[in-house]
């Protein structure tokens, strides 16, 4: 495997990875918990939404960044494996991770370990000392939260309402 720069040729590989990797959440386990009023409110068009966010992740001017794991013979393709995408706020020495996305054939190969280092390798290179990075605690978001504590994070425990009026 090989992590890169995003180009702008990634994009719509980026994208439709995005859309793949969290259709499970939105219309499997998002949906079916907070019905069709509210999932309607939040997040219908949650497909067109990364169309337009995925392209604005990387913008080293703004200090939002993307790096791109490519599969090599490691893991059986030379497909695209994931990306990760994160942003540093020098003034604050504090760096966010706002998305990673891992191919289905990519997952339990360390491609989330590899892509999350590589940002945390970068964000210390800008000046960050800390890192944040979210997720959801139901089920679909179960692998992320692992992840997330073997890289040493501590989860801070959020609660989010929804009902519908």
């Amino acid at each position: 495997m090989r992590i890169r720069a995003f180009t702008p040729r990634d994009l719509t590989a980026l994208t439709d990875l995005t859309i793949e990797t969290f259709r499970p959440f939105y219309e499997d386990s998002f949906r079916p918990l907070v019905g069709e009023t509210v999932f309607a409110n939040q997040h219908g068009d949650w497909r067109d939404d990364y169309r337009r966010e995925v392209p604005r992740l990387h913008a080293p001017e703004r200090h939002l960044y993307v790096a791109v794991a490519e599969a090599g013979d490691d893991i059986g393709d030379d497909g695209l494996a994931g990306y990760v995408a994160w942003s540093v706020d020098p003034d604050r020495r504090n760096g966010s991770i706002s998305h990673l996305a891992v191919s289905a054939q990519h997952r339990r190969h360390h491609v989330g370990t590899a892509l999350c280092e590589h940002a945390f390798a970068h964000m210390r290179s800008l000046g960050a000392e800390v890192v944040e990075i979210g997720t959801g605690g139901d089920p679909f978001h179960a692998p992320a939260r692992a992840l997330y504590e073997r890289l040493g994070c501590t989860a801070l425990p959020t609660a989010v309402y929804y009902r519908q009026l």
